[in-house]
């Protein structure tokens, strides 16, 4: 059955470790670099109506705390969990753009748009929300990069455009990162 994708869009989903194309070093910022273990032909926009990566509670780092507080009050849109801070997922009372169970990210609006990134005249997002679909983890000491695993199987703007991720790995990639303990993408709420 065709699906409309081509296999670029499937090569372009795997892994580094599954097309057996060694990890790049990507420098992102001067004297910050990943290591890339997606395959480099992997393209990524996010497509309309697709609010999947908004079902999920949000990891807050405290950076993204600060400048969150400046938005909203963080007692009602904030929740700890695992001694970490998250945006709570509440129920949107809709059928669209919410999880099986009806919740959604505080912040995902009615019309399926982030009412943060929306609102702020300085692009602001929090920093995982920045980093979707990407998944980083520190290891031996440096930062690496894939696919999350949940993207693969959920996003759908991955391999649907001409953005090649590798090109813009600083839209993808806030600074922050290299100054956390634990950058891990894969925690959620």
């Amino acid at each position: 059955m065709d699906d409309g994708r081509d296999a670029t869009t499937d090569a372009g989903e795997a892994s580094a470790a599954e097309t057996d194309d060694p990890p790049r070093r990507v420098e992102v910022y001067p004297g910050k670099e990943v290591v890339v273990e997606f395959d480099p032909e992997l393209t990524f926009e996010c497509v309309e109506d697709c609010t999947w990566c908004c079902h999920h509670g949000v990891l807050l780092y405290d950076r993204d705390l600060i400048e969150l507080a400046a938005r909203a009050n963080l007692s009602e849109t904030t929740t700890d969990f695992r001694a970490e801070k998250f945006v709570v997922r509440e129920e949107k009372g809709r059928d669209e753009h919410v999880a099986d169970d009806g919740m959604a990210c505080a912040f995902l609006g009615d019309d399926g748009l982030c009412e943060l990134h929306l609102a702020d005249e300085r692009d602001w997002k929090p920093t995982r929300c920045s980093v979707f679909p990407l998944a980083v983890e520190r290891e031996d000491g440096e930062l690496h990069v894939d696919v999350r695993d949940s993207a693969r199987e959920h996003c759908e703007g991955l391999g649907v455009s001409e953005r090649r991720v590798i090109e813009e790995l600083e839209a993808f990639l806030p600074e922050l990162l290299w100054e956390l303990e634990n950058p891990d993408s894969d925690r959620i709420l």
